[in-house]
């Protein structure tokens, strides 16, 4: 894919990871680099720009990356991340037409991501990753143009549940094998860490 039909991607890192005891899970150390440094060099061949969704000093990141905070109060979950970013996308970047979206608590993300799930997006412009039966509709491929459903979800209806976007943009669902290691796997507490600490000394090339 060249860089010029690449899409923006943006890694969302605006929770309060409560399950991992506060702070940013993404500034966890694995494998000697911090989980989001490790999300950023997987993904940053596969889009352009890539952007993070954060709140709060971004300096403490310790990456090159476009900031961008949500514009809704509360911390209200990913959604607002996302649409802070479409709308980001939208302002600044006029010729993107689509955001890939990812957690920051993700650091196996597959090196296809972006290739399959633009190849099946399909009429409906959006797609998202399913692994071993398990959906994870933050890891998903959004048309630009739909921040305007989006807003209207979050804002008018107060919806916070990413599934509902998901199915109202009726985005396609698309399997990745999850062994010999779920692509997907994220990390929310302390023992996943762990966890994901023996998979990567069991599988360095993954």
């Amino acid at each position: 894919m060249s860089e010029a039909a690449r899409p923006a991607g943006l890694i969302l890192a605006g929770g309060l990871s409560r399950r991992m005891g506060g702070g940013d899970k993404g500034l966890k150390r694995l494998g000697g680099e911090t989980v989001l440094a490790r999300i950023a060099a997987r993904l940053a061949p596969q889009v352009s720009p890539l952007l993070l969704n954060a709140n709060g000093p971004a300096a403490r990141f310790g990456l090159d990356l476009p900031v961008v905070a949500d514009t809704l109060p509360g911390h209200p979950g990913p959604l607002a991340g996302l649409l802070a970013g479409l709308d980001h996308v939208a302002r600044d970047l006029p010729g993107a037409r689509h955001l890939l979206t990812v957690p920051s608590d993700c650091p196996f993300l597959p090196r296809d991501l972006v290739a399959r799930l633009a190849a099946a997006a399909g009429e409906a412009g959006a797609a998202y990753a399913v692994s071993g039966g398990r959906e994870h509709p933050v890891v998903g491929l959004w048309p630009v143009a739909a921040r305007v459903l989006l807003r209207r979800l979050l804002v008018e209806e107060d919806e916070r549940r990413v599934m509902r976007w998901v199915r109202g943009m009726g985005a396609v669902p698309v399997e990745w094998p999850a062994t010999p290691l779920d692509p997907f796997l994220n990390l929310n507490t302390p023992d996943d860490l762990l966890a994901a600490e023996r998979l990567l000394a069991a599988y360095p090339a993954l």
